[in-house]
């Protein structure tokens, strides 16, 4: 069977609505894991980086800040993804949101409250700086993106296709409904996997 590992948004966690409908939609035919991820990004990359040296996922899917981090490790661990309104400059949306906040899904620890500070933006600003730099030719059409259209908060399908050849629509917002999922995303994520 298929392994896929879902990364989820910012203020999401593996309990979140497109990782409910991913586990639905592929059950009995493929392996959905869609664990919490970590608020700092250094700590959620190298977790990322360890789930898939234990997992050995066939697919990376990723959401908004979750797409962030998949673009940054598919190429180092050799495994395609596809990024759901990947968010490339967390910066720019973390800048606006400084305080405490709650997750808006829950998360397996309990814990619901986080706080968003300076030395939050800076380890994203880090990170922001480097993304890119394990793009390499080999991973222009195993990274796919996936657009909506009436998405308020992210707006990076031109700095995608600056690196990666294959971008889709699709009619909904920043945070795809589970009718979206079904109707969108697993059908690409399909797709994928079969081109593996």
């Amino acid at each position: 069977m298929k392994k896929i590992l879902f990364l989820h948004g910012f203020y999401a966690s593996g309990q979140c609505v497109p990782a409910l409908a991913l586990r639905e939609s592929f059950e009995g035919r493929a392996e959905v894991s869609t664990p919490d991820l970590p608020m700092h990004p250094k700590e959620a990359v190298s977790y990322i980086r360890g789930l898939i040296d234990r997992e050995k996922p066939d697919l990376l899917i990723g959401n908004s800040c979750g797409s962030f981090y998949a673009q940054m490790v598919a190429p180092v661990v050799g495994v395609s993804a596809l990024l759901g309104n990947p968010h490339f400059q967390m910066t720019e949306f973390l800048k606006q949101r400084i305080g405490e906040h709650q997750y808006k899904s829950p998360r397996k620890n309990g814990k619901q409250d986080f706080v968003i500070d300076e030395a939050l933006i800076e380890e994203f600003a880090e990170m922001e700086t480097i993304q890119f730099n394990n793009c390499n030719p080999d991973f222009k059409d195993r990274i796919w993106g996936l657009f909506g259209e009436n998405d308020t908060l992210a707006h990076f399908e031109p700095i995608f296709l600056e690196h990666y050849n294959k971008s889709f629509h699709f009619p909904g917002g920043h945070t795809p409904t589970a009718d979206e999922v079904h109707m969108w995303y697993v059908p690409l994520a399909e797709k994928l996997l079969k081109s593996i």
